[in-house]
């Protein structure tokens, strides 16, 4: 486990979904190479998903970020924008230390939280029905 440092998560209840009403994330994914994307979300592990199965930004997908190395919680979804656009001012040296600090191995927190298990899962439950439109498991008979 990573060390907890403050406003950065380290390590994630087993059922957290990290949907929490009016809290924002900011957070970094990186490539292999070290290339970076910036983002916000208020539900961090949907939106982690989506970027791990294509579905998230072309960014992410056309660079292969899948690694998330930095996540940082804010108290409301306008402190987490304020805090994604005062990290993506920062020169990219900066940025590097900041992960550095807080994930000195760049390890994937995704995989330190054990949530790439839930990508075959997710998949399955988005995948798109013979008409076009993404599947419901709610709608489903029988």
């Amino acid at each position: 486990p990573l060390p907890a440092s403050p406003g950065v998560l380290s390590r994630p209840s087993q059922s957290a979904s990290f949907d929490m009403p009016s809290s924002g994330f900011v957070y970094i994914l990186a490539s292999k190479s070290r290339r970076l994307y910036i983002g916000v979300t208020g539900d961090m592990l949907r939106r982690w998903l989506q970027h791990r199965t294509g579905c998230g930004s072309s960014f992410a997908e056309r660079y292969r970020l899948h690694h998330l190395v930095l996540v940082e919680v804010a108290s409301s979804m306008a402190d987490a924008i304020r805090r994604e656009k005062q990290i993506k001012g920062w020169v990219r040296r900066r940025k590097l230390a900041l992960i550095t600090s807080t994930n000195p191995g760049w390890q994937n927190l995704a995989v330190v939280w054990g949530w790439h298990r839930l990508v075959v899962e997710f998949e399955r439950s988005n995948r798109p029905s013979p008409n076009g439109e993404t599947e419901d498991p709610s709608l489903r008979s029988g």
